[in-house]
């Protein structure tokens, strides 16, 4: 359960029930509901945001294994919004007054309706729409952010989803991380050591429904010379149409890579400020898919 205490000093909001007890500072309230699926289970872990009238994010979190949130808050007007993997958002208004209790009872969420996927037959991603990212430590302290520019991709839709594959291809001497002497130092021999090493291979045959537009997309990473199982968590944003009127897929994807794996353990600290990326990298992909011609 959840709870915001603004102040020291309050008083009981509430003398008998699961509120009994319950300190509420002087000007708050207390704001309760449980969210449920449609035969009545508890949704666990759903996002809530409760937001004034002006629009101003209040208190967030999620709900506990119960399905619950019990929140207390200033006395006032609010929105409630409510969201989780597979449901339709919910949407609602609640009133907070001073030393009350806001009960809005059970909140149940609607299944949502699936995206429709991509049509059987070989797609290509577009890599004027897509974009292959991540992140990394730099000696443990600052985020580096950057990104390949080079990349070429086809995913090959099956009738069922899960028997779908992909293969794609990243140049690795296209790393940029907008410091031209960093970038080098990650082309060299000490790091993806380009020369010998100029691309980066994903091959997956196995996609894995995880419920709502989660996709789990597993495969093969060759980078460094080193095959190592690597999985997508993949989250499908459905079909559009682009300005030419084709068809485009959408999905986000990420996944965590430890350098060591691929045999990547240099440790050195180079001159002019320029040190050891950390061992864990988070990779994170914005892909459009559209028919491949041809």
């Amino acid at each position: 359960m959840f709870g915001g205490l603004f102040g020291k000093r309050g008083s009981a909001a509430a003398r008998s029930g699961p509120l009994a007890g319950l300190t509420v500072p002087p000007s708050a309230g207390v704001l309760s509901c449980r969210v449920l699926d449609p035969v009545d289970e508890p949704v666990r872990q759903a996002e809530f945001v409760l937001s004034d009238t002006a629009g101003r994010k209040v208190l967030a979190g999620e709900t506990d294994p119960y399905g619950s949130v019990l929140a207390t808050v200033p006395a006032g007007e609010y929105r409630l919004a409510v969201t989780a993997e597979g449901y339709t958002p919910y949407h609602g208004a609640a009133v907070v007054a001073e030393h009350g209790h806001a009960g809005l009872g059970d909140l149940k969420l609607q299944i949502a309706p699936q995206a429709q996927l991509p049509a059987p037959g070989d797609w290509e991603i577009d890599p004027t729409h897509s974009q292959v990212g991540f992140t990394a430590r730099h000696i443990g302290l600052a985020r580096i952010h950057g990104r390949f520019n080079g990349f070429a991709g086809v995913v090959r839709i099956a009738e069922r989803m899960e028997q779908s594959a992909m293969h794609v291809v990243i140049d690795a001497a296209s790393i940029d991380t907008g410091v031209q002497m960093r970038d080098d130092h990650l082309r060299s021999s000490d790091f993806l050591d380009v020369g010998a090493y100029p691309t980066m291979e994903f091959y997956s045959e196995r996609f894995v429904h995880r419920g709502g537009s989660r996709w789990g997309v597993t495969g093969a990473l060759t980078l460094h010379g080193v095959s190592r199982t690597v999985t997508l968590d993949t989250q499908y944003l459905g079909l559009g149409s682009g300005l030419e009127g084709e068809t485009r897929g959408a999905c986000r994807a990420t996944t965590e890579l430890h350098r060591e794996d691929f045999t990547l353990t240099w440790q050195t600290l180079l001159a002019r400020g320029i040190a050891a990326v950390g061992s864990s990298i988070t990779i994170d992909l914005d892909v459009q898919i559209v028919p491949k011609k041809g």
